[in-house]
């Protein structure tokens, strides 16, 4: 991991990331970092994705609750690649769903078909998967080492996507991407620091970003 980026989840309050080179919002616009970059994480912020203390007054709480989703990874084995997925990670970005959806099928049971397309196919989709909940093992042979990436976060209409090597003070989840991960901004995570698709839930809105 790098040395110089890192992500401290400061309890029951902000992330304070250290050497952030690249901030950007949804709108591909770069956005002010300084040598400490304070992000909300709370959802209240007037100021966001900046934190403007507003954590201290909302009642924010940093901890994981207890009926959040298990820690687990689950395996969907086909006759070219087993596709694993931690749904305790999942962003609900839809880049699956709405990228392959014959092999990622949206309310259907089971989630993933892992013969429905070319394993190929299957391997450029989970590469997009933001949280890193979805990865792969080939069978005929080894998996592809991920990219490089600049250390960067982007400020999506939900979590923060974080890329690259970056250091982070809480463990993953099982399975999870060392180099992608999604991080709750809108506060209604039950798997906090990382989101869970509580955004969608609680209607978090941030239309400047």
């Amino acid at each position: 991991m790098s040395e110089s980026t890192s992500i401290e989840c400061v309890p029951n309050g902000p992330l304070r990331v250290k050497g952030l080179p690249t901030l950007r919002n949804s709108k591909g616009e770069d956005l002010p970092t300084k040598e400490i970059t304070v992000l909300c994480r709370c959802g209240g912020s007037a100021t966001k994705p900046y934190c403007d203390g507003t954590h201290r007054s909302n009642g924010f709480v940093s901890e994981k609750a207890a009926d959040r989703a298990p820690d687990r990874i689950d395996s969907y084995r086909g006759k070219q690649i087993t596709i694993h997925d931690n749904r305790s990670i999942c962003a609900h970005a839809g880049r699956c769903t709405d990228g392959l959806p014959t092999t990622f099928r949206y309310d259907q049971e089971p989630f993933i078909d892992a013969d429905a397309d070319l394993a190929a196919q299957i391997v450029a989709i989970v590469a997009q998967c933001p949280s890193g909940a979805l990865s792969y093992t080939l069978h005929d042979r080894p998996a592809a080492a991920a990219p490089e990436r600049i250390p960067m976060i982007v400020v999506t209409p939900g979590p923060y996507a974080v890329m690259g090597n970056i250091a982070l003070d809480q463990a993953q989840n099982a399975g999870a991407s060392p180099e992608r991960c999604t991080l709750c901004r809108c506060g209604g995570s039950k798997n906090k620091p990382f989101c869970d698709g509580s955004h969608w839930d609680i209607g978090f809105a941030d239309d400047k970003n």
